[in-house]
């Protein structure tokens, strides 16, 4: 349970890095800079997890014995259960990011998305409403909320991915004579 834990930590300790970095390049505070952004955030966040996992994940071999098998069972156990303390981290950083580091980011993402309503031709009573539907869902604790689903998801892919490389049959011990 530690090494999952540690590994989650740190994988959202990375993400959490990685937001700041895009944050402080001022990449968060116009709709211009959004799309940018989100661009970099999807690429190095799972080039991240990706990372994350697949130590995480080796870490956790290591500490069965080599008479043991690690199968893919156990491999996707542990990259799964590295995602989900990274998530539960992760939602929370999200939720304190959102609220007080960066309140202004809310307003930001719903300017762009009422430009790309308005770009796709709504008329401006359906983008209005549109508009709306979206403000409710850039709430901070929904946000968090899906963060934490659509992390594990996507982590949860990427650790059914990683556990067919990782896994590990038992070696048999040799006895010397």
């Amino acid at each position: 349970m530690k090494t999952y834990l540690t590994y989650g930590f740190y994988l959202s300790c990375a993400s959490a890095l990685l937001v700041f970095a895009l944050y402080f390049l001022g990449l968060h505070d116009s709709v211009e800079k959004l799309g940018t952004a989100s661009t970099v955030q999807t690429v190095v966040g799972l080039v991240i997890t990706v990372v994350g996992i697949v130590l995480g994940t080796k870490a956790r071999r290591a500490e069965i014995p080599a008479e043991e098998a690690f199968g893919y069972g156990s491999a996707l156990g542990a990259g799964f259960m590295i995602a989900l303390f990274a998530t539960l981290f992760g939602a929370g950083f999200n939720l304190l990011y959102s609220t007080m580091i960066n309140p202004g980011l809310t307003e930001v993402i719903l300017e762009a998305q009422t430009e790309k309503f308005e770009a796709a031709g709504m008329s401006a009573d359906a983008a209005e409403k549109a508009t709306a539907m979206v403000r409710k869902m850039m709430h901070p604790a929904v946000q968090s909320a899906i963060g934490f689903v659509m992390g594990l998801f996507f982590g949860t892919l990427v650790s059914l991915v990683t556990a067919a490389f990782l896994k590990r049959p038992a070696t048999d011990e040799v006895v010397s004579a």
